[in-house]
């Protein structure tokens, strides 16, 4: 049966899955794990590379200077590394741009989100001299690091930390709200510096309860976005060993 082929099974008429082929887009890439537009309007693509590079995607080729590389202080491989990117939604007439990555210091493994300003004399490339420190969580092993940004369509930032690692959660990490590892987190970075938290946040002003908790309960948050014409948050929790989920994000709710 083709694609545009129908049979009929009752009253309900089903149509055939398409066929579906894929074709190389861009080559050139080293672990590849993040594709963003700053939809300014260039058309550009970023490739984020897990070792500590974005590179830009350009014209159907990767160009050979890199946007972004931070390979100097991030600590990368298995789940580890540069792992996520979010251009600010006004980016075009702000150049803000903010990334997610692990990095040891003193033998503590950390996640830091970072800011960034793209280069005034060249929009291919970031100016590093802008770093601004945003957040940084302690993570006790070396998995379940999580790694999405983005920004959702109140102007907040959205973050994504898995459990801190290891298996089973041992340290209950996801169930503790006095902690932000294991969490979907919503911050202000447009009122304060480095952050507020939005005084709707699902705990603010709870006592022994992380104000920039927007949903808990997560093993490893490895990917997430919002809807563009509903809004609604779609999130990929990576399961341990029969499951994986799919969760429709709502404030305040506990994933289990």
């Amino acid at each position: 049966m083709t694609a545009a082929e129908i049979s009929l099974h009752g009253s309900e008429a089903i149509t055939a899955a398409p066929s579906v082929s894929l074709q190389p887009f861009v080559s050139g890439l080293v672990n590849p794990l993040d594709l963003q537009s700053a939809k300014e309007g260039s058309g550009r693509l970023f490739a984020v590379e897990q070792g500590g590079t974005i590179r830009v995607i350009k014209g159907g080729r990767v160009l050979a200077t890199r946007f972004l590389d931070v390979s100097g202080v991030v600590e990368s491989g298995g789940e580890k590394g540069l792992l996520g990117l979010a251009f600010h939604p006004s980016y075009k007439t702000n150049g803000r741009l903010f990334v997610n990555y692990t990095r040891r210091i003193n033998g503590q493994l950390k996640t830091f989100i970072v800011e960034y300003h793209v280069s005034r004399s060249n929009p291919d490339v970031a100016d590093v001299t802008s770093r601004k420190i945003i957040l940084t969580v302690n993570q006790p092993f070396d998995n379940h690091k999580g790694g999405q940004l983005a920004f959702g369509a109140d102007g907040y930032l959205y973050i994504g930390l898995g459990d801190g690692g290891s298996a089973g959660d041992p340290l209950n990490n996801a169930q503790n709200r006095a902690r932000l590892l294991g969490k979907i987190l919503r911050i202000d970075i447009n009122s304060a510096s480095p952050y507020a938290i939005p005084p709707d946040n699902s705990f603010v002003g709870q006592s022994g309860k992380r104000g920039e908790i927007w949903a808990y309960g997560f093993r490893n948050p490895w990917r997430f976005s919002f809807d563009l014409s509903t809004r609604r948050l779609f999130l990929g929790d990576v399961g341990q060993d029969d499951w994986e989920e799919v969760d429709l994000i709502t404030k305040g709710a506990n994933y289990g």
